[in-house]
């Protein structure tokens, strides 16, 4: 299976960084099976630093060596998910053991349902019914060194504004 890591650099060896801002699913290393959702995100992150250049870095995972390792899997959004992602974006300090996650990506036009749930203005309940209504890509986040070793680099494809 292919997965993509959208970034300013080439990323032939992928590393686990500490980020600046809360992410869905912790720390770690972030890709996905869906190439335009890795090149939105670093179209995203090229015009918000005013780059010129980005790369979709392509990468081989076989899923079946996954069993090898503690792994989260969220299919679909649930109650767990809903839970995990909100755990992992507001509580300062929230961590967790797992090597992989993988599920829906919380974009942008998520967040906002996440921000009226966590308001208080929509039910978790209804967060759930209108997610459900959205075609959601998937994002698998590498959360451990070892788990970054099932990621053989294929190439980095240029973009350029």
């Amino acid at each position: 299976m292919r997965v993509y890591h959208g970034s300013l650099e080439r990323v032939p060896k992928p590393e686990i960084r500490e980020p600046n801002r809360t992410l869905d699913y912790g720390s770690g290393f972030y890709t996905t099976t869906s190439y335009e959702q890795a090149e939105q995100w670093v179209r995203k992150r090229m015009d918000d630093r005013r780059m010129r250049k980005g790369y979709i870095n392509e990468y081989e995972l076989n899923p079946d060596q996954l069993r090898s390792f503690k792994c989260l899997l969220f299919d679909k959004p649930t109650d767990e998910w809903i839970d995990f992602v909100m755990n992992n974006r507001l509580k300062r300090g929230f961590t967790h053991d797992y090597d992989v996650v993988y599920g829906p990506v919380a974009n942008d036009r998520v967040y906002t349902c996440f921000a009226l749930y966590e308001g208080g203005l929509m039910s978790k309940e209804n967060l759930l019914a209108e997610l459900r209504t959205y075609d959601l890509v998937d994002q698998y986040l590498f959360h451990t060194e070892r788990s970054l070793r099932l990621l053989t680099f294929i190439k980095g494809k240029e973009l350029l504004l």
